[in-house]
C-alpha cells in the first residue's frame, strides 16, 4: 500500500489534531492508505531544502525522509513505515504548501488493513507530547509502545535520554528514568566481555617475547582540517542561521543599554569546592552557573522590570511571574537558548539538576521546545570558551541579558592594602533602554554581584 506524508511547519508538527485513515478499494495487490494532518495553520509554507531518498530506495522505520524550512525551525520529516519510496513529489529547494503530501511510500500489507472507512480521533498534542517528528537539533525518537509507556506513567519524552539508534528512546530508557524517579532498582544489564582474538599461529611465544604492559586504547579525537580551495562558495541560509537572522533582526531594533563590571568570587570558589564533593555523590556535577542564575533571580526580586516583556507596539508591560533563566549553549548545531523553569522556587542544587539534564539533552541534540521557549532572562556564559568582556544581544521579547567572562586569578588589594590573590569574573550586561534606565540596570548588577561576592549572604533570602 502506498502512505503519504505531508509536510509540517514548526507548528503543525506540534499541534496535531486529528490522525485519519482512510482506504478505498478498487487495487488488486494494495490498499492505499492516506496519512493527513488537521493543521490550526494551514497558510504557511514549508521550504524542502534537503532530500536523503529518491524514488526506488527502501527506507525503515525513523529513517529520514528530507528537511523543511519554515520561518520557525528546520524539521526533518522521518518514515513511519517499512517500505520502498514510489514518488517524490518536490524537488531540492522547492516550495512545498502545508497539507500536501511529500513522498509516497510502498508498504507490504500488513494485518491493520482495513476495507472502509475508519477515521480515529486523538487528542490535541501539546508541545511537551511530540515523539515522531524530529526538530533539526532537539529530535525525540520512540515507538507507539514506548509513547504508551511513558504516557501511563506521566513521563514526557523530551526529559528522557534515548540510547537507541539515532537518539531513539527505548522501553530501557523510559524504565531507567522512572525509576530514577521512583528509587526503584532495576536489574543490571547482562554484561557481555569481548574475548581478543587468539593470536596468529606464526606469532613467537610469549616465553620468547619480553613481557611489557599492555598499553590501553585511547581513541584519538579526530581534528578536522581547513581546506583550502581558491573559489568564493555561496549557499543559502539554513536551519538555525536562518532562524537567527530573523530574532537578531528584530533585536536590531531594540537599544541596548550595555553596563560592566567585575565580581570577585574568591568566596564563592571556595564555597563550590566545599560543596562539589557533596553534590557529586547525589550524582550531580555542581558548576558555578546554579549560583550565577540563582543570584539573578534574587535579584529579579527586587527589580521585576528587568524579567519583563513589552509588546510589539511598546504601549504595555508585563512583568513574569516566573523566572525561566535561560543559559546560551554552543551545541554542534548552533547555538541553543534553553530555560530553566521557575527559578524563583528552586534550590541552587535543583538548579544544578535541571542543568545537568539539559546539558546532556543538548549534547545529544534532544532538546525539547518545553525547554526552548518560554524564557523570560538569560545569561551567556561565554567565558566558558574564553574571553572576558562581551556585548551580548538580547533576545525578544525579553528585556536584558547577561554575558558571563571567564574566572581569572588577578592580583587585587584587600582591605588592609595588601596585594592578595582574587579569582576575578568580568559580566556585560545589555537592557533594552526604552523601559530600562541605566541606574537600575547598574543596581541589580550592585546587588547579583554582591550575591556572589558573599555567597553566605544569598541563605537570607533563599526560598
Amino acid at each position: 500500500m502506498f502512505s503519504k506524508y505531508s509536510t509540517a511547519t514548526y507548528k503543525a508538527v506540534y499541534e496535531l489534531c486529528f490522525v485519519k485513515r482512510v482506504a478505498t478499494r478498487g487495487h488488486t495487490s494494495s490498499m492505499i492508505t492516506k496519512h493527513s494532518y488537521s493543521k490550526r495553520k494551514m497558510l504557511r509554507l514549508s521550504f524542502c531544502f534537503h532530500r536523503y531518498v529518491k524514488e526506488g530506495d527502501k527506507v525503515s522505520q525513523f529513517d529520514s525522509i528530507c528537511e523543511v524550512q519554515s520561518d520557525k525551525a528546520s524539521v526533518t520529516i522521518t518514515s513511519r513505515y517499512d517500505g520502498v519510496i514510489k514518488k517524490l513529489y518536490y524537488e531540492v529547494d522547492a516550495t512545498a504548501l502545508v497539507g500536501t503530501p511529500l513522498v509516497d511510500i510502498e508498504t507490504e500489507p500488513g494485518p491493520e488493513v482495513v476495507h472502509e472507512e475508519d477515521v480515529v480521533e486523538t487528542p490535541a498534542m501539546s508541545n511537551d507530547e511530540h515523539t515522531h517528528q524530529e526538530i533539526k537539533g532537539h529530535k525525540t525518537q520512540a515507538t507507539p509502545a514506548v509513547r504508551r509507556l511513558a504516557m501511563e506513567n506521566n513521563i514526557k519524552l523530551s526529559e528522557v535520554v534515548g540510547t537507541g539508534r539515532d537518539g531513539r528512546i527505548l522501553k530501557e530508557d523510559i524504565l531507567n528514568f522512572l525509576a530514577k524517579q521512583t528509587g526503584a532498582i532495576l536489574p543490571p544489564t547482562p554484561f557481555h566481555e569481548i574475548q581478543p582474538p587468539p593470536p596468529a599461529a606464526s606469532a613467537p611465544s610469549s616465553a620468547s617475547m619480553p613481557k611489557m604492559k599492555p598499553t590501553p586504547s585511547v581513541q584519538l579525537p579526530v581534528v578536522s582540517r581547513p581546506v583550502f580551495t581558491g573559489k568564493d562558495i555561496t549557499e543559502p541560509l539554513k536551519g538555525f542561521h536562518k532562524a537567527m537572522v530573523k530574532t537578531m533582526t528584530a533585536a536590531l531594533k531594540i537599544p541596548h543599554f550595555g553596563y560592566k563590571d567585575e565580581v570577585d568570587l574568591t568566596r564563592l570558589v571556595q564555597l563550590r569546592k566545599e560543596l562539589k564533593g557533596l553534590s557529586e555523590a547525589r550524582g550531580v556535577k555542581l558548576s558555578y552557573m546554579p549560583f550565577f542564575i540563582k543570584a539573578a533571580s534574587l535579584g529579579l526580586l527586587h527589580f521585576p522590570i528587568l524579567n519583563a516583556s513589552v509588546d510589539e507596539a511598546v504601549q504595555n508591560i508585563t512583568y513574569k511571574a516566573s523566572h525561566n533563566i535561560g543559559l546560551a549553549m554552543d551545541t554542534s548545531q548552533g547555538l541553543l537558548v534553553p530555560n530553566v523553569k521557575n527559578v524563583q522556587l528552586l534550590s541552587v542544587f535543583e538548579i544544578a539538576v535541571e542543568l545537568n539534564r539539559m546539558q546532556t539533552l543538548g549534547a545529544t541534540g534532544q532538546l525539547g521546545t518545553a525547554d526552548l521557549t518560554g524564557g523570560t532572562f538569560t545569561l551567556s556564559n561565554i567565558g566558558s570558551i574564553g574571553g572576558t568582556y562581551a556585548k551580548p544581544v538580547i533576545l525578544p521579547p525579553e528585556v536584558a541579558i547577561g554575558a558571563l567572562g571567564k574566572i581569572q586569578v588577578l592580583p587585587r588589594f584587600n582591605s588592609r592594602d595588601e596585594v592578595v590573590k582574587a579569582h576575578v569574573m568580568n559580566v556585560s550586561w545589555s537592557a533594552d533602554h526604552r523601559i530600562i534606565d541605566g541606574a537600575t540596570m547598574a543596581r541589580f548588577s550592585n546587588l547579583w554581584r554582591d550575591y556572589l561576592e558573599n555567597p553566605a549572604s544569598m541563605v537570607l533570602d533563599l526560598k
